[in-house]
């Protein structure tokens, strides 16, 4: 973390000094908005964690209830979302707060036995991360994320009491083209209508979105003909896994899953429930607290459960849809049109909780269209930027609606886990088998502007390009810090450019590296240059960091590129965390470890949002040019 940056700055370095002209929440609605964010879950917190960070962006985020969740619906926290809230800063106090999920265990009817334990696999697959899978209450999180936003320069916080009613969008109009109907939800003005002008409205409301509906979108897929009860539950029981991720399938009462929660004792039950008549409701049956319990006693037979308290409970009914679109450009005008209403998490795609996928991929798609939004308002790119949103996150969420489709039919299927393959009952070897999806790590966007081609994969094997970029240790040169390359990437909507050193390279003048960083800093056809404003630093949209193969001590801080040794910030000051070496002590080599060309070394630009998105020879200048010049304007 860097701070003093500007100068001296005493206190709590997460709390940025304030910019001014932007409004508090209870004040007076404005007129017009930049961007109004529907919705206060994972995805719409999100995006305006992201937001709330950009002095010149005023944002405006709306939500119904009258104030923030205390207990949460989405429990699970997959690796892949561990990494962007290391982005964030908080994944940290993420780790220390959680429960973490290190084995899962599978019961169920076997030789006689009416419960008993057939399977036990490990949660997290060595390697695939550094970061592990966690459970904790989702309104923790949101609490992060409002930390974010309260300390930001912006000062962001909700407005509570208010829905979108309503919308339009005049396709001619250059500025605030989106009128929205704002319906008071507070005591004492419900029914009230106000109205604003928008140039962006993100919908993050919900799977009955009232943004989804306003532009013409729905839903498609399963109707949801089964019922589960879901409970946060203090309980005592002599179930020998009660503080492990369990499936427990009985002989014939049905099935649940045990989520141990944080703090020791907490734990969440899903529990099977009974099958609808096909136009029938869960709340048609008039079900409660004590039919999940009672069914989980079943299921739990013969070992007890005796439950002291229900901190939250919910009956749903499990339905796998998705929307056509996820803005409001028709197909036939997306040559013409860019989007100003764009849809995120449930508004656009609905799944059943047993992959733990939800709130994971609902932030994944704001974290997507974060930067995309920041670029654009900020005259970094064009507004076609934001056509990719939709085409890369419609393909993730279908992604994940195939996948839970076949997951749940492998979690209900009516057989015996003695049925064995391979030494596992089918359940757990299905969750082996899908343990890098439920991880989170399986997205792989394709060939666009934004992820170039596969053409020089083979120079970084490790680093799957599309895929979010794996990290692996290094030590910082200037203070021999041992770290994760990845940390350095932060939720800031810049662009990394990894240089790997080849062989022998040392940084010194006329080598590879350096030439390479010499022409990024003085050529006229360098995309740090020619992306970058003249009164901004030179690493303020693409930030070019190296890492070379030889151990700290062999190297020599002072003879590196300039370019790695940037003078930025109000007083100048020099920024001495741009240079790696690889990390020999501790046998974790980052060129073994993700397969990078020793003897020529590579390029690896990483987007904004931790995905690979180019691998280029340290020579290829045209193609680093044009990659960039399919995303930026040119400003310098």
């Amino acid at each position: 973390m860097q701070f003093h940056l500007n100068g001296f700055k005493p206190g709590d370095p997460d709390v940025l000094h304030q910019a001014p002209g932007h409004r508090s929440a209870g004040d007076p609605l404005p007129e017009t908005i930049d961007v109004l964010i529907a919705g206060s879950g994972p995805a719409g917190l999100c995006l305006a964690a992201q937001l709330a960070g950009v002095p010149q962006i005023r944002t405006m985020l709306v939500e119904p209830k009258t104030g923030p969740m205390e207990k949460g619906q989405a429990d699970g926290i997959s690796v892949r979302s561990m990494e962007m809230f290391q982005a964030f800063g908080f994944g940290e106090k993420v780790m220390r707060e959680s429960m973490w999920i290190n084995e899962t265990t599978f019961w169920g009817p076997e030789e006689g036995s009416p419960l008993k334990r057939v399977a036990r696999v490990q949660d997290v697959p060595d390697g695939i991360s550094e970061m592990p899978h966690v459970l904790i209450n989702q309104a923790r999180v949101h609490d992060m994320f409002l930390d974010i936003m309260r300390r930001s320069p912006t000062r962001l916080e909700p407005d509570y009491g208010y829905k979108v009613h309503d919308l339009s969008v005049d396709p001619n109009a250059t500025d605030y083209p989106v009128t929205v109907m704002l319906e008071h939800t507070a005591p004492g003005s419900e029914g009230k209508i106000s109205k604003l002008r928008a140039n962006y409205v993100i919908g993050c409301d919900g799977a009955r979105s009232s943004v989804r509906t306003a532009i013409g979108g729905a839903l498609h897929g399963d109707a949801a003909h089964h019922a589960w009860g879901v409970m946060d539950v203090l309980a005592v029981t002599d179930f020998p896994d009660w503080r492990m991720k369990a499936f427990v399938r009985s002989q014939d009462a049905g099935i649940l899953m045990i989520l141990p929660r944080e703090g020791g004792h907490l734990v969440r039950l899903y529990v099977e429930l009974d099958r609808l008549g096909e136009d029938e409701r869960a709340a048609d049956r008039g079900m409660g607290a004590q039919d999940i319990i009672a069914k989980a006693q079943r299921i739990f037979s013969p070992y007890k459960l005796d439950v002291k308290e229900v901190v939250w409970w919910s009956i749903y009914e499990i339905g796998h849809r998705l929307t056509d679109k996820f803005d409001d450009v028709p197909p036939e005008q997306i040559a013409t049109r860019t989007p100003r209403v764009m849809l995120a998490g449930d508004a656009c795609h609905t799944h059943s909780p047993k992959a733990g996928q939800g709130m994971n991929v609902s932030m994944g798609d704001t974290f997507n269209m974060g930067w995309k939004l920041i670029s654009v308002l900020t005259g970094r790119a064009d507004p076609a930027l934001l056509h990719s949103y939709s085409s890369e996150r419609r393909a993730a969420a279908k992604g994940l609606v195939d996948f839970d489709h076949k997951w749940a039919r492998v979690v209900g299927a009516k057989v015996e886990n003695s049925a064995q393959t391979q030494g596992l009952p089918l359940v757990a070897r299905e969750f082996v088998n899908n343990l890098p999806f439920t991880c989170g790590l399986t997205i792989q966007y394709e060939t666009s502007a934004l992820t170039g081609t596969l053409d020089y994969q083979h120079l970084a094997t490790g680093f799957d390009l599309g895929k979010r970029f794996h990290s692996a240790p290094v030590v910082r040169l200037a203070d021999a810090k041992p770290m994760q390359l990845g940390h350095c990437i932060d939720a800031d909507a810049r662009f990394r450019l990894f240089i790997f050193a080849p062989k022998n390279d040392v940084g010194a003048s006329g080598a590879a590296l350096a030439d390479l960083c010499d022409w990024l800093e003085r050529d006229k056809l360098s995309p740090v240059l020619r992306h970058t404003a003249v009164d901004e630093d030179v690493d303020s949209v693409i930030d070019v960091r190296a890492v070379f193969q030889q151990g700290f001590r062999e190297l020599e801080y002072g003879a590196m590129p300039s370019l790695l040794r940037p003078h930025v910030g109000r007083y100048k000051l020099c920024d001495y965390e741009k240079i790696f070496c690889a990390d020999t002590k501790q046998d974790q080599d980052i060129f073994d470890l993700r397969g990078i060309d020793r003897l020529k070394g590579c390029i690896v630009i990483v987007r904004p949002d931790q995905y690979v998105g180019s691998i280029l020879p340290l020579e290829s200048r045209s193609e680093l040019t044009q990659y960039f010049e399919g995303i930026l304007r040119v400003r310098g």
